[in-house]
C-alpha cells in the first residue's frame, strides 16, 4: 500500500512538471520554459515534490478510509501549486491574447511571481499538513476501535 501510494506521488510529481514544461513551452518556447525552470528551479521542484506528497498521501489515505472529505484541499492546492509554477511566465500569454484586460493580470503576476511561489509552497506545506492529520486520526481510530475497521 505504501510502495504504490508512493509511485502514485511521484507520477503526480512527474505530471506536474510535464504540465509546467507544456504550458510554458506553449506559450513561449522550450527554450525558455527550460531558462526559466534553471532560474527558478528551487521553488518548481519544491511545488511540484509537495503537489506529488500530497497526492501520494491522499492515495494511501484514500485506501486506508472508505469516506474521504480532503479531495477539497488536494484539489486547491494542487491547482495553487499549478498556477504559482506557471506564473513566472505567464506574462508572454499578453503575446497570444492581446486583451486589455488581460495585460494587467499578466504584469500583476509578473511583478509578484516570487510572492505566488510562496503562497503555493503555503498551500502544499498546509495540504500535507491537512492530509497527515487525517491519516493520524485515522490511524488513532483504527488502533483504538479495531473492530470498527
Amino acid at each position: 500500500m505504501i510502495i504504490r501510494s508512493v509511485a502514485i506521488g511521484f507520477i503526480a510529481f512527474l505530471i506536474l512538471l510535464a504540465v509546467y514544461f507544456g504550458l510554458v513551452s506553449l506559450i513561449s518556447s522550450f527554450d525558455f520554459a527550460k531558462s526559466q525552470f534553471g532560474e527558478f528551479w528551487y521553488f518548481i521542484l519544491s511545488l511540484a515534490l509537495g503537489f506529488g506528497i500530497q497526492v501520494g498521501l491522499y492515495a494511501y489515505l484514500k485506501s486506508s478510509v472508505k469516506q474521504m472529505a480532503s479531495k477539497k484541499v488536494l484539489a486547491a492546492s494542487g491547482a495553487t501549486s499549478t498556477a504559482a509554477m506557471i506564473s513566472c511566465c505567464t506574462h508572454y500569454l499578453a503575446n497570444i491574447l492581446p486583451i486589455l484586460g488581460v495585460a494587467g493580470v499578466v504584469t500583476f503576476v509578473a511583478e509578484y511571481q516570487v510572492e505566488i511561489f510562496y503562497v503555493g509552497l503555503l498551500s502544499n506545506f498546509l495540504g500535507i499538513a491537512y492530509i497527515s492529520r487525517k491519516i493520524i486520526q485515522f490511524k488513532k481510530h483504527e488502533s483504538s476501535n479495531p473492530a470498527a475497521c
